[in-house]
């Protein structure tokens, strides 16, 4: 909890810096044209916080794990949820500390608040994510190297179990990454007046997380960078959480749960699809192994999803999120000591 003593501590530390007490050269070096401390160092800060939180939460995760037997066990539908958890706990209190303490801004500036818009947007986003992926799927269908059947070694009970597990388990997932990429990172780089910057950065940081994933490679990172950017536009229109984690849950539910088709090169926890792939290739057209963000045609789809992203109408912020997401119109005063 941060309250008025945490706010004016940090306050007169980031208004004594910029004072006389440091030679101008230098403070500049710390602090911005706004009187905080500069963008670079706050992503610090939340990167510092977010890998302490992440490895509490883990640590006390572990027991429940241990319980659970064969079922926590890594690549288990549990173990994956159980640490899609901590991750978003993690992101969220790290950004948060970080907005209170360093921006004195409040937790809803995160996006991840119950706003007039979140539920337009969340549905938006579940729908525009699922056309994208399958326009993904259609692109290698008609270009003859993806393939379809029902799955038929499963039965039905086991099916619905994996589409309404699975389904859990990437709404968790996506939204810790959201949290973690265009959350406080990307909305703090924004709020210094670098947009693009940040853009650019949180999505080569997405792409190069997920080039640790089995069977990766350039394309496959290249595609998750393209997705990266399609995220970051996705938060910029309506600046909250929801419509961005909506796409993202909706593509890798789609991929994997519906069409049986590897998740950035993950299939552990998807045992019974509603679809069997069957993939004849090429590889750099369906992705193969990876998925279909491992070929083109996931390409040409992220693409055309960002341009049709960006040139939605309907897709607005709502003003107050917008207000706490762009750079201060004045600089600050003094802090007042009560």
């Amino acid at each position: 909890m941060f309250g008025l003593a945490g706010h004016t501590l940090s306050a007169r530390l980031v208004y004594d810096m910029s004072s006389s007490n440091l030679r101008p050269g230098l403070a500049s070096l710390f602090i911005d044209r706004y009187g905080r401390l500069r963008s670079g160092i706050r992503f610090g800060v939340f990167t510092s916080l977010f890998v302490f939180s992440l490895v509490m939460f883990s640590v006390a995760a572990m027991p429940l794990l241990a319980a659970a037997g064969p079922a926590g066990k890594a690549g288990t539908p549990l173990f994956w949820l159980v640490n899609s958890i901590a991750a978003l706990a993690s992101a969220l209190l790290a950004g948060w500390l970080s907005a209170g303490y360093l921006e004195k801004l409040p937790f809803r500036s995160l996006g991840a608040w119950f706003t007039g818009r979140w539920a337009r947007n969340f549905f938006a986003g579940l729908l525009l994510g699922a056309a994208s992926l399958s326009l993904a799927v259609g692109i290698a269908a008609i270009a003859g190297g993806l393939s379809f059947e029902l799955e038929r070694s499963a039965g039905v009970e086991a099916i619905l179990r994996t589409l309404t597990a699975s389904a859990l388990i990437f709404l968790v997932a996506a939204a810790a990454e959201e949290a973690l990429f265009r959350g406080y990172v990307l909305q703090t780089f924004s709020r210094s007046g670098l947009v693009v910057f940040g853009v650019l950065a949180t999505s080569v940081m997405f792409a190069t997380v997920h080039n640790t994933n089995p069977n990766a490679s350039l394309l496959s990172w290249t595609n998750t960078f393209l997705a990266g950017i399609w995220f970051g536009v996705a938060y910029l229109k309506t600046r909250d959480l929801w419509l961005v984690t909506g796409l993202h849950a909706a593509w890798n539910w789609m991929q994997g749960a519906f069409f049986g088709v590897e998740v950035s090169g993950l299939t552990g926890f998807i045992t019974a699809p509603l679809f069997r792939e069957i993939d004849s290739g090429p590889a750099w057209l369906t992705g193969s192994d990876y998925g279909l963000e491992g070929g083109i045609a996931a390409t040409f789809a992220l693409l055309l999803s960002i341009a049709a992203l960006w040139f939605l109408p309907f897709l607005k912020p709502d003003k107050e999120l917008l207000a706490l997401t762009l750079p201060p119109p004045t600089l600050r005063t003094p802090p007042v000591e009560i």
